[in-house]
């Protein structure tokens, strides 16, 4: 169990929250949640112990282990991938160096004797022997095959890098496990893996992710950072959901109900305050409304932007035309003679387990790059918009917010161009903040603003979800939901993919796959596969 007691964080004036009291159960997978800033990854941290809060603290049972999903992705570096796994426990690592530190001796004396004893007792009594192949299961299961295994960590990608870690917060069955978004960087079969795996975890599990399926299928509980309060409410992300918007309707009825109540008291008081025979009424009403207020709702850190995808015109039947197209997808190889038609009524969900081929896909049909074989051909109707994976070199440039959102849009007025990213969360000030000092989930809804501004009737999307929040993912996957016009769309988040998409196209090295059916059709279709 864990026990957190009065803690409160604040930096400067800005409160994160306040006067927090909660209890982590065992056998219970609690997802937090709460907009980008509100303080999702510092409260773990707070949990951990890496931080200390402004007030209170947090306690756990004696004995217990606590493990954290590690973000230094270059901390390990000299150290192999088993041996990176093994140091996720330290006391079994620490006594298989013992161990090997005395057997290593020519010769061992009484005392060390009993000492090699006591560490091989200890280390038996918490899994030491099977340290191996416990590893080795969790390294294979995120997607980490047996060749890399004694590898250097120097050797490995950062994608690569990311999984061992992830292996590592998982390794010895710790009694409390901190993730911090613990699906970036999986590829889908990985992620089904890690959800199987918390699904029959034992322990107490926190986690703090941006994908909702994920929330939807491990978590028994949400822990809700808003208000500069955090509190647990049991079910899954979309039990909380639902309950939320079903609670804030509610109160904003109420609150309805209340002010129509006291405009008609008023109006009444107004009426007849100075009549003789309602005078008795009016004092009666008034007394009445002096007991009457209106609930004040405080302001929630949640903010849902303004997605809305619009075409100029109607795309006509035939959109784009690939014929014999290669692919160079750097180390994940070459992807030869791809032949794909993408209809009006398409929205195709580009799969795969290697983004170098995916992104190298859209760059081909974007025109981004030159082709080295085969022919792309867009209809004659088609305007298309392309949102790239990686969009630095839009934003290296000292242009405010305003002046390089004009660039993209007909409509010059400072004023609708102010109104248009006031849509997009970006406020006041903020408008004029200069395009080079954006974080990253900015940069993406200021690439969303750009897209929108072009009234594109086909849109190529590579990893829009990247970097947003709950709210802004779940604003542009109704957005596309909405779109009447044809998408190829690269993602992530399941739910999106699930929800949004009609066809899938699965692209790898020795061949694609293109099929019409839905994501969850297309993941059912590869279980049992190796992998």
């Amino acid at each position: 169990m864990l026990n957190v007691s009065q803690v409160s964080l604040q930096y400067g004036s800005r409160i994160l929250f306040k006067d927090v009291n909660l209890s982590f159960q065992s056998g219970n997978c609690y997802g937090v949640i709460g907009a980008n800033g509100a303080g999702k990854s510092t409260f773990l941290k707070i949990l951990s112990g890496e931080l200390e809060p402004n007030t209170g603290g947090v306690s756990k049972d004696a004995g217990e282990r606590i493990a954290v999903l590690k973000q230094d992705h270059f901390a390990y570096e000299n150290n192999s991938v088993l041996e990176t796994v093994f140091m996720g426990f330290s006391e079994l690592y620490e006594l298989a160096r013992k161990r090997d530190e005395l057997y290593a001796l020519p010769e061992m004396t009484e005392e060390q004797g009993m000492e090699a004893m006591e560490v091989e007792t200890r280390f038996g009594e918490i899994g030491g022997y099977e340290a191996d192949s416990n590893a080795a299961v969790l390294l294979k299961g995120l997607g980490i095959p047996e060749e890399f295994h004694q590898s250097l960590m120097s050797d490995l990608d950062g994608n690569q890098k990311v999984r061992v870690l992830l292996a590592q917060a998982l390794f010895g069955n710790p009694d409390i496990l901190l993730l911090d978004e613990p699906t970036n960087h999986l590829d889908v079969e990985s992620i089904n893996w890690l959800e199987d795996y918390l699904e029959r975890f034992e322990n107490t599990v926190i986690v703090v992710s941006h994908d909702r399926h994920f929330l939807n299928r491990v978590c028994t509980h949400i822990c809700d950072i808003d208000y500069g309060k955090i509190n647990i409410y049991a079910g899954n992300y979309e039990f909380w959901y639902e309950a939320s918007q079903l609670s804030q309707k509610q109160r904003k009825d109420q609150n309805r109900r209340a002010e129509d109540k006291i405009e008609e008291l008023k109006s009444f008081i107004r009426r007849f305050a100075s009549n003789a025979s309602k005078a008795k009424q009016a004092t009666s009403r008034k007394k009445l409304l002096d007991k009457m207020t209106v609930e004040e709702m405080p302001a929630s850190s949640r903010k849902f932007p303004w997605v809305n995808f619009k075409m100029d015109r109607e795309p006509g039947k035939i959109v784009l035309e690939i014929n014999n197209l290669t692919l160079d997808g750097g180390e994940a190889g070459k992807l030869k003679g791809l032949n794909f038609s993408l209809g009006n009524q398409d929205k195709v969900a580009l799969v795969g387990e290697f983004d170098t081929l995916k992104s190298a896909f859209f760059d081909a049909i974007a025109g981004e790059v030159e082709l080295a074989e085969g022919n792309i051909k867009w209809g004659t109707t088609i305007n298309y918009n392309y949102f790239p994976r990686n969009n630095d070199k839009y934003f290296n440039t000292d242009l405010s917010l305003v002046d390089w959102l004009r660039q993209y849009s007909e409509e010059q007025d400072e004023t609708f161009i102010r109104g248009f990213l006031g849509r997009m969360l970006f406020t006041g000030e903020e408008a004029l903040k200069s395009a080079k000092v954006l974080s990253g989930g900015e940069k993406v809804r200021c690439m969303l603003s750009r897209m929108m501004l072009s009234n594109a009737n086909t849109l190529l999307l590579d990893e829009p979800t990247s970097h947003l929040d709950l709210e802004s993912i779940t604003a542009l996957n109704n957005g596309l939901k909405a779109y009447a016009g044809p998408v190829i769309f690269c993602t992530q988040d399941h739910e999106f993919a699930q929800t949004v998409a009609n066809r899938i196209l699965e692209l790898t090295p020795t061949g694609y796959v293109d099929r019409t059916i839905s994501f969850d059709e297309w993941l059912e279709s590869k279980k049992g596969k190796k992998r």
